[in-house]
């Protein structure tokens, strides 16, 4: 069967104690699902960034993606204004130096 090509977003979040960040990844979670059909949430993930000051940070991290049902490079201008906003939104809901929003192309077998 040949493959298709879909646009995958993926965000990866702190996984910290605070409630906000727990209510933040049950909402991507139906945000995904609802607009796109799925999601998937791995939790748990250890992670490092370099901090504003230029010191290296552990933290966990979970990572919420989902698979859209239409091509990367043809809705390129969508993805780009849809990550955008996503990731203003997570800025907005936490209080974190940095938050990773991803989109990029991904093939599935037919």
């Amino acid at each position: 069967m040949p493959l298709f090509e879909r646009a995958r977003v993926e965000v990866y979040l702190p996984d910290l104690p605070d409630p906000a960040y727990h209510r933040l990844l049950d909402e991507l979670d139906r945000e995904f699902t609802y607009t796109f059909g799925g999601c998937t949430i791995v939790r748990g993930l250890e992670g490092s960034y370099l901090s504003s000051l230029g010191q290296p940070m552990r933290d966990r991290v979970n990572l919420v993606y989902t698979d859209a049902p239409f091509g990367f490079e043809d809705n390129f201008k969508s993805l780009s204004r849809f990550t955008e906003q996503l990731r203003e939104a997570v800025f907005t809901a936490l209080r974190e130096e940095a938050i990773l929003v991803v989109a990029f192309e991904v093939c599935h077998s037919g």
